[in-house]
Order: C-alpha cells, then structure tokens, then sequence
C-alpha cells in the first residue's frame, strides 16, 4: 500500500512537472537571440495548452500539440539589448539579460574545443595565454558551450549553460571561436552569441545524422561498423563489468590525487560504442538535434584529423553534414566556414612532393569549397608549433575565420583567402600555374620560393625551380623537358613559402592524380 501511495504521488509530481510550460535548454539568461531573422522559440507544456511569448513588442501565441511540443517564431530582430523573454501558459518563465545579434555555431574536434586557457587540460590554453584572459572583458559576447553527451537515439534538450564573456569565464571558452567573435565585435559593435559545440577525436560522421547517412550507400560501411559493435558490446557483459570496476578504481584514485594535489589519472575509455566520439551519428543525436532549429547566422568548423582512416570520403562526408545541418536548421544555405589542418609532425624538405594522410585531408577539404556559400581558412603556416597538433596560435585562426566572414557574409569588399589553384599550362619545358585569391600580387615569404615539386612523364616529383611571373607562377627543372606535373606544399608538414600581398598563406594543391 505504501509503495502504491509513493507511486501515485511520484506520477502525479510528474505530470505537473511535464505541464508547466518549459522552454528549449537553449533559452535562458544571458541568450543571445539572431537578428534580421525569423527567430524560432520553442519548448514544451501539456497537451492543447495555450502558450504564450513576448519579447520586446512582440507577442506571440500558439497551442501545443499532442505530445505538449510548441513552437512560435518571432518577427526579425534589430540588435540591441537587455530584453525580457517570458513565456506564459499554466505558469509564467522570465529570462533576463536577452540580447539580440549574431549567433554563430562552432562546431568540430580538438582543435575547436580546445579553450582560451589551460586549465585543466594539458593541451589547451593558447599563446600570452595570462594576457589574452586579463583583457577580455566583453560582456556582449555570450557563449553556449554545450555538454559533451554522445547518445544512441536523437535528444531534445542539450545540457549547458549561456556565459558572458570575461577574465573569470573566457579561460574555458573555445579559443578560435572567441578569437573569432572577438574581432566581429569589435568590428561591428553587436552582441555575439557563440554556441560551441565540439569534442576532441571526434569524426565528421559522428556530427552527422543518421538519416543522412543512410541516404548515402558510400557510408553502409561506417553504420554496419557501428552496429555490429553495438551487438558485440550489448552482449559481452564480461567487458561491461570490466570497465565499471576500471572506473571505480579511477575515482578512487582521482580522489587521492586530489588529496595529494598530485595531476589526475587518466580516466578508462568507456568500451561503450554509443558513447565514442568515432561513431557515426552519436554526436549528432545528443550535441546538434537539441540545437535545432535556433536562429543562427552561420557556422564555423575546425575537424578533420580523426578521418584520416576514412580520408577518401571525407569530402563526401563532410557535404553530407553541411546538407543536412542545413535542411534541419531550415535557414537556407547558412555560411559555413571551415578551417583547413594546420601543418603537423616531422618536415619534408628532403621528400619532393611526398604527401601524407593529412596532406589527403586538406585536398579533399579544398573541394568542399565547391558548396555553395562556404569558405575555407588556410593554416598551414604555424611553423613554430609544428610539433604540437594543437596549434596555440589560435588568434591567427580565428583572425582568418573572422575575415571570411566579413567578406563573405557580412559584405565587406576585403581579402579573405590566400591563393587557391585554378590551372596548370604546360609550356614548353615548364609549366606556369595560375591561381584565384592572389589579392594585390603573389608574394614569396623571406623572398625566397620553395615549396614546389615538378614531374615529368615518369612520374616522379622533384624540387622545381620556381618564379612568380605576375599573378602566375613559373616552375621547370632542368632534368625535365616534358613536364605534366606539380605539387606544393604537399607533405603534412611541407614546406611553404607563397602567400598574397595580404599576407595570407597559399593552400597545397597538386595537379595529379598519380
């Protein structure tokens, strides 16, 4: 009788709990809301209840449908703030502190996720690392950083808290999205709202829906993969036990060290396939779906290391992702700009035109270019952290991501891109490449070319010499009289040397196939 009584009283608890009208996690103080857009606000209440938001001048008032979902959108939006949101139904919801203007989505693996400062993760915090945290005092830079939660089956709410940007708080923040944010700020004098999304390891494929990737018969492979480990997992319960005791252990551990003030253990991997970071579509399901639909004004990226074993279809992968975040966020063909791998790992100067896995990366990063309404920054240039595969010098990055936005989102007339290859011309014993991007005039940096492999009809690379001629660059050797290839920068960590008068550095190209 008792346990009938606690039972009936917990559901009652619950069904109260369900009609009181709650918002999406992504509504809260301190939120910064899209301007000049339709902006969706959505959450949930009892079934066919009234429900209604005001923001502003605006009101705005729906009905729940029959699972309690509601959704309202408001009017488009001019910058500007502090506004209330409330939101009224059986109970009353308050949000202050609102601001309105532009909200980006940042999204990617370490190299995104990596933070502002150190703190407890040995491979963040960037260079002047005490200074960039003592200056950052931009209270209308807000940022979402959403909770790391892989999951099996698509979530509707994402764990997370909105943060004003300051010394207190900008240490744990994604240090190329604030370097990002920082110069629209300061450039365009709006709020700007960041939400950060991101995990280290992690492949395009888990930031993808499943969905999506059904529709592709090129990714079978990857969803069987996961699948057939789930199973495998699912009925093993020997290494189910084995990794709870493993925990265990770890805590117990991590307890002592704490004591002791000694560094942490590092904590078991989880045996668990719906909880890695590699799987297809677990990141999406529990990081990207609760997100949707919030007003964004775009989307910038930072990934691709975690796909080198599947580097043949990264290309594909990634238009696949860009198509479907797209369609969900239903915001048209949103900008999406994506930084190309930084150089990484032991030089080549003694290999012309070696390649490697990352070096395959970057090509098929450079094709995704031809998606309508993307840009790509270059950052192959971080020559005094090549040892490091997470650069500290993310203000450079977040300089080049901020200026392809400003030039191809936000309209202004600047440079953006280093040099892209367009053609080869074959002439004589030489061929000249021609580039889009050069911006003023190709520049070799100390003055001196490097960088470019030549080859003949046996196919073998060697250093070229090289010349710029113009907007165009000449390359021969004296080995060869019949040329029909080349390559820069082709290694994962090349050799480089050309830039544009802008002083941003060219992409490796090759114009091959071998």
């Amino acid at each position: 009788m008792k346990k009938t009584v606690c039972l009936f009283v917990s559901t009652i608890i619950l069904i109260q709990a369900f009609a009181k009208v709650q918002l999406a996690s992504l509504f809260q103080d301190h939120a910064v809301l899209q301007q000049q857009a339709l902006v969706p606000i959505w959450g949930t209440a009892d079934a066919n209840e009234k429900v209604t938001v005001m923001f502003g001048k605006q009101t705005k008032t729906t009905v729940t449908n029959n699972d309690g979902k509601w959704m309202v959108y408001l009017d488009k939006l001019t910058a500007g703030g502090p506004f209330i949101l409330k939101v009224k139904a059986s109970n009353e919801i308050i949000l202050n502190d609102v601001y309105v203007g532009e909200v980006w989505l940042c999204s990617g693996q370490s190299n995104m996720d990596m933070t502002v400062a150190k703190e407890d993760r040995y491979w963040c915090g960037v260079n002047n690392e005490a200074a960039e945290v003592d200056k950052s005092n931009y209270p209308l830079i807000r940022v979402f950083d959403v909770d790391y939660a892989p999951r099996d089956i698509v979530q509707s709410n994402a764990g997370g808290l909105w943060e004003i940007c300051s010394p207190k708080t900008v240490g744990h923040f994604s240090a190329a999205a604030y370097f990002f944010a920082r110069e629209l700020f300061i450039k365009y004098k709006v709020p700007i709202g960041l939400i950060t999304t991101a995990y280290g390891a992690s492949t395009a494929e888990a930031w993808t829906s499943q969905k999506e990737l059904e529709r592709h018969p090129q990714f079978f492979k990857l969803l069987n993969n996961y699948s057939r480990r789930k199973k495998i997992y699912d009925t093993s319960f020997g290494i189910q036990k084995k990794y709870v005791e493993q925990y265990a252990k770890w805590q117990r551990d991590s307890i002592e060290a704490k004591a002791a003030k000694k560094p942490l253990p590092k904590s078991p991997n989880n045996p668990d396939p719906k909880v890695d970071q590699h799987m297809p579509y677990v990141l999406y399901n529990g990081m990207v779906a609760p997100l949707v639909p919030y007003a964004i004004k775009g989307a910038i990226w930072y990934q691709g290391e975690s796909n080198t074993p599947t580097k043949e279809m990264y290309a594909d992968i990634m238009e696949s992702l860009i198509k479907n975040w797209r369609a969900d966020f239903k915001q048209g063909d949103f900008p999406f700009i994506y930084v190309q791998l930084a150089n990484y790992g032991k030089s080549v100067d003694s290999i012309a035109g070696k390649g490697g896995s990352t070096t395959f990366i970057r090509e098929q990063q450079l094709k995704n270019l031809s998606i309508t309404n993307t840009a790509m920054v270059v950052a192959i240039d971080n020559a005094d952290d090549a040892a490091n595969i997470h650069p500290k010098n993310k203000q450079a990055i977040g300089h080049r991501l901020a200026l392809a936005a400003e030039a191809k989102v936000y309209g202004e007339s600047i440079a953006y891109s280093g040099p892209l290859f367009m053609e080869q011309k074959v002439e004589g014993n030489r061929i000249r490449i021609f580039f889009k991007h050069v911006n003023g005039g190709l520049v070799a940096k100390n003055n001196e070319l490097k960088g470019f492999a030549i080859a003949g009809s046996n196919k073998k690379f060697v250093w070229a010499n090289a010349m710029i001629d113009g907007e165009t660059i000449i390359l021969s050797h004296p080995s060869i009289t019949e040329p029909v290839a080349a390559r820069y920068a082709w290694g994962d960590n090349p050799i480089i040397s050309l830039y544009n008068k802008e002083n941003l550095p060219a992409s490796p190209f090759r114009t091959d196939n071998f």
